[in-house]
């Protein structure tokens, strides 16, 4: 072939070729290359001899992308001495370097018959309007030779496609000045005979691969102008690998009827099965990280010996969330800012209501040695409907029940279930959420009868870091909050609240003067968070959530071992 041939297709040899090489499976990778060679014409045929046109491009890779391109890979590589760059290789074969790199990594496929590194290199290159401007001159030349010695409107400059950014320009670099005195407004005139379009120079300069020349402030300016960026290019470097080979075939991924009856078989390669390959994990479903916690809070109580409430009164009346629990009815909490109120249905219609008469005069007028809280105690405000505020309730109702029963049987009681509070958002607080409740009531128990439940449940938990601090609630006394320290927000976060059931609550239900009741509660979101680690709650629970947690999360498993946790009161 005389020097200067160059292969290339034309649209006829294009789709022989992508008939003869796509639709015909059966030819060989080295057959397709001899179809593709015979397809080809001198610059004779009229392509010029300048290589394939970009409408050639992407049909000449669509043909080669599969065999041709990793045989022409091959030989390439067999001529060199080192190894190729697959950019480079792009270049001189003038096709799309993505098709390289499909090369590349299909022969890596094949075994150690190259070896592939990946490189990174960072380059400048001119953006659309940087490539528009290197050709055709920066706005604010365009602005300066579009200026008559006359003078031009500043109106009808403005009108020019450069005209609002090269003004601007232009002024800055003192080239041009406005006359405002002119009769028919505003005009523009030159300050100087000729300029010296830098802008565009710096461009060409980049443009021409010569970007070092240019200081590190003068290509800053160019990127503020959005006519450059620096762009990360990722190469293979290509070497032989240990079973190099110019030859190569396609290796049979599956044994089929056709070849063990015709028998061709045997003169087939396979390719190797790889048993230490993981399988596909089966489609199935996933507990949320909630449920798992959950699952094992719940099995804590059933091993401590408790029995589950019931809980499915998502709608309370106020009369069992507050009224109650001693809690008056001008507490702040009962305020919409805390409490979600119904509109319908807006009142509870059923009320035992020989025990609200016993709780009216408890709030009103005092008894079983309190002075109650002396003020009118309101049935209506007592039938207000609402979304429970805390799962409380629940065990309100489940206390009422038990002093019904005679004689008198210590239980201990639990529930896990949603609550509501308008509560403002933050990494520590939802609107809705869920409460964990236990109950313990029997004879004389204290303060201390509390505290060592609180130890060993906690415990059970794996959470041995614990601080106690007094607190108020209106139908505890003594009361207690529980802190616990979180390592991811690094700070000491409330995960309980606890309390000896107040006489003012207990005795209007019926149960005897000798049993006390101790309780305590804490959200299952802020111990989920300290178990795996997740500084907001708005990414455990809510719209916001990415799923993929449910199915990433490993399975919640407490620590069972207990362990003496170094508990801390604070006075």
């Amino acid at each position: 072939m005389e020097p200067g041939w160059r292969w290339e297709l034309s649209p006829v040899h294009l789709l022989r070729l992508r008939r003869h090489t796509q639709d015909d499976d059966t030819l060989s990778p080295a057959l397709r290359l001899d179809t593709f060679k015979m397809a080809m014409h001198s610059p004779d045929s009229g392509s010029g001899g300048s290589g394939p046109g970009q409408d050639t491009l992407s049909t000449l890779e669509a043909a080669m992308a599969d065999g041709p391109v990793a045989e022409l890979l091959l030989r390439r590589l067999e001529a060199s001495d080192g190894g190729l760059d697959s950019a480079e290789l792009a270049a001189e074969l003038g096709m799309e370097h993505q098709a390289v790199v499909g090369a590349v990594k299909s022969l890596q496929a094949l075994g150690e018959v190259i070896e592939a590194e990946l490189r990174s290199t960072k380059r400048w290159e001119l953006t659309a309007e940087g490539e528009e401007i290197a050709r055709e001159g920066s706005h604010e030349a365009r602005v300066f030779r579009s200026i008559p010695p006359e003078g031009l409107a500043q109106s009808e400059l403005m009108r020019l496609p450069s005209g609002k950014v090269g003004f601007s320009k232009a002024m800055s670099n003192k080239w041009i000045r406005v006359d405002k005195s002119a009769a028919d407004g505003p005009r523009v005139f030159r300050v100087v005979d000729s300029m010296e379009d830098e802008v565009q120079r710096r461009l060409q300069l980049i443009q021409g691969g010569q970007a070092e020349k240019l200081g590190e402030k003068e290509r800053s300016e160019l990127r503020k102008r959005k006519l450059l960026a620096e762009v990360t290019l990722k190469t293979y470097w290509v070497s032989k690998g240990s079973a190099f080979s110019t030859s190569i075939s396609k290796q049979e991924t599956e044994l089929s009827p056709e070849m063990i009856s015709s028998g061709s078989w045997r003169d087939r390669p396979f390719k190797p099965y790889n048993f230490l390959a993981h399988g596909v994990l089966p489609d199935s479903g996933h507990l949320h990280p909630l449920l798992k916690v959950r699952s094992q809070f719940r099995q804590i109580f059933l091993e401590m010996g408790f029995t589950e409430m019931p809980t499915d009164n998502f709608i309370e009346s106020s009369f069992w969330n507050f009224d109650a629990l001693f809690q008056p009815q001008q507490h702040p909490a009962r305020d919409q800012h805390d409490t979600f109120f119904l509109r319908d249905p807006a009142e509870a219609l059923q009320l035992p209501m020989d025990y609200v008469q016993r709780v009216k005069r408890t709030h009103s007028q005092g008894g079983y040695g309190s002075q109650g809280y002396k003020y009118t105690w309101k049935l209506d405000e007592a039938r207000k409907n609402l979304l429970r505020t805390h799962t409380t309730s629940a065990s309100a109702r489940a206390l009422y029940r038990l002093a019904q029963k005679k004689p008198f049987t210590p239980v201990k009681y639990f529930s896990i279930d949603r609550v509501f509070r308008n509560e403002t958002l933050d990494a520590t607080h939802l609107a809705e959420f869920h409460q964990i409740e236990g109950v313990v009531a029997d004879h004389g128990l204290t303060l201390g009868h509390l505290m060592g439940v609180l130890r060993e449940f906690f415990t059970k938990l794996g959470i041995t870091q614990l601080r106690f601090k007094p607190a108020y609630n209106p139908y505890t006394e003594p009361s207690m909050e529980v802190f616990s320290y979180h390592q991811g927000l690094k700070k000491w976060v409330e995960v309980g609240n606890s309390g000896v059931f107040r006489p003012e609550m207990l005795l209007p239900m019926g149960l005897p003067e000798n049993v006390s009741v101790i309780a305590w509660g804490l959200s299952l979101e802020r111990p989920t968070m300290i178990k795996y680690g997740i500084n907001n709650i708005r990414d455990l629970v809510g719209h916001k959530v990415n799923l993929q947690m449910v199915y990433d999360s490993p399975l919640c498993r407490l620590d069972a071992e207990p362990r003496p946790p170094p508990t801390q009161e604070a006075a």
